[in-house]
């Protein structure tokens, strides 16, 4: 607990945050994720409402693929002495997919699913079929929920209320605009540290607070030791797994961020991870290919259970994963070469075989989904095995993709083409 804020340390800033507000409200509730910043703020919640004589509220949002340690360390911070409702919601949010093309979103909890869930619905949960929240509607945003969650708790308490969150700015540069825009937004009692909520540009009686804005990842473990507090064991695989306090993050694992840590979810928890690979579209192609260098050869043969047609998306969805840029770069070519052979020999989409003779496709005299599939195994940057030909403005889309993207190509990468080649003995002699 070393920084300094206006002369107090930020564990003592925080105890006194805490006090304001429960000296001012009645109706207090906490957002906590299972992670280690909300999990700390409760709990030093629960100390101070405990010498005022306090209670106070919990919302916790389960998104169903998550850490089965996360929701171990939630059943422990339900048992909280002053907790006086815990709002566990379990409801079909719709969430970002950002390993899949075919699947940009999912929604957790959806009933024609139960099959396939990660783990039984949680029984104390407000789920579906308990919903008391008359506004909700199937594949409800996460975001818009938490605004409509603040307003029906204000209206049913008919008072003003106050909403802990707990963020850090040191994190992101969203989160520090949060408390240093202090001209945009409206305050309680002109206490930088909280913000009016706002909902269609209307203002309603409830405050979000956020008690350790200006905390460091030092100070969120040295509450922990100082405290003897409850913690998420994930954290602690996470260490043992190579990752260093700075890098250690807990959210849902399929978002544009955290799927670059995919193959950490298997590593953590495989028993959970065998479940997760059967609920989310793409979540293996994330694994798979996540840590590749995006233009060397696909290893990878076609499953069984799928078609050709099937394996290529499969594929670009692979690629699409590591990198958006290539995969939209393969989807266009493919997207003209079916273009001309529609206009050409009047084949639609639908009438494409999934295979031809291996002599007529080698000799790029036909087109199929099987030979479309094995120029993106090859990684054909010009997609010259689909007939077509080195073109300048794919000289310049190479270049903005190499300058853009450090993995496209390095010396360790397997390519038979020779212009790849080429650029890759250009990139190592400038790096002489």
């Amino acid at each position: 607990m070393a920084k300094i804020y206006l002369e107090k340390n930020v564990l003592d800033a925080t105890i006194e945050r805490l006090t304001i507000i429960f000296e001012n409200f009645e109706n207090i509730y906490f957002c906590v994720s299972g992670g280690k910043d909300s999990s700390v703020m409760v709990q030093l919640a629960n100390m101070v409402a405990k010498d005022k004589g306090k209670k106070f509220d919990v919302l916790f949002i389960d998104l169903e693929a998550q850490y089965r340690h996360t929701i171990e360390h939630i059943e422990e911070l339900k048992k909280l002495p002053q907790i006086r409702d815990f709002y566990h919601i379990a409801l079909p949010f719709a969430l970002r997919n950002a390993v899949s093309v075919l699947q940009p979103k999912w929604i957790c909890w959806e009933e024609e699913s139960r099959h396939l869930w990660v783990r039984k619905m949680p029984k104390d949960s407000i789920n579906i079929n308990n919903c008391p929240f008359p506004w909700f509607k199937k594949g409800e945003e996460f975001e818009e929920f938490i605004l409509k969650f603040a307003k029906w708790y204000q209206e049913k308490y008919k008072t003003k209320v106050a909403c802990g969150v707990a963020i850090r700015t040191d994190e992101s540069l969203n989160r520090f605009r949060t408390i240093a825009l202090q001209d945009k937004k409206l305050k309680f009692e002109g206490y930088n540290w909280t913000t009016k909520i706002r909902i269609n540009e209307k203002h309603i009686e409830a405050y979000n607070f956020y008690p350790i804005y200006d905390w460091k990842v030092e100070d969120i473990w040295g509450a922990v030791s100082k405290f003897d507090f409850q913690f998420n064991y994930i954290y602690e695989l996470m260490y043992k797994n190579g990752l260093s306090i700075y890098e250690q993050r807990l959210c849902q694992p399929f978002g544009d961020d955290q799927r670059k840590g995919l193959n950490q979810f298997k590593a953590l928890e495989y028993d959970t991870w065998s479940k997760v690979l059967n609920r989310v579209n793409g979540v293996n192609f994330g694994n798979i290919y996540c840590k590749t260098t995006a233009l060397g050869n696909l290893k990878t043969s076609k499953p069984d259970f799928m078609s050709w047609q099937q394996y290529v998306m499969f594929l670009l969805e692979s690629l699409g994963v590591y990198n958006r840029d290539l995969m939209l770069h393969y989807y266009r070519k493919i997207k003209k070469f079916m273009i001309w052979h529609k206009n050409k020999y009047n084949i639609k989409t639908e009438d494409i075989p999934e295979t031809a003779e291996r002599r007529l496709e080698s000799q790029k005299k036909v087109i199929s989904w099987r030979r479309i599939a094995r120029a993106i195994e090859k990684n054909d940057f010009y997609l010259k095995n689909l007939s077509f030909a080195q073109t300048k403005s794919d000289d310049e889309e190479l270049n903005r993709l190499i300058h853009k993207w450090d993995n496209l190509l390095n010396k360790n990468t397997k390519t038979d083409d020779k212009t790849l080649i080429k650029v890759i003995n250009n990139m190592e002699m400038e790096e002489k």
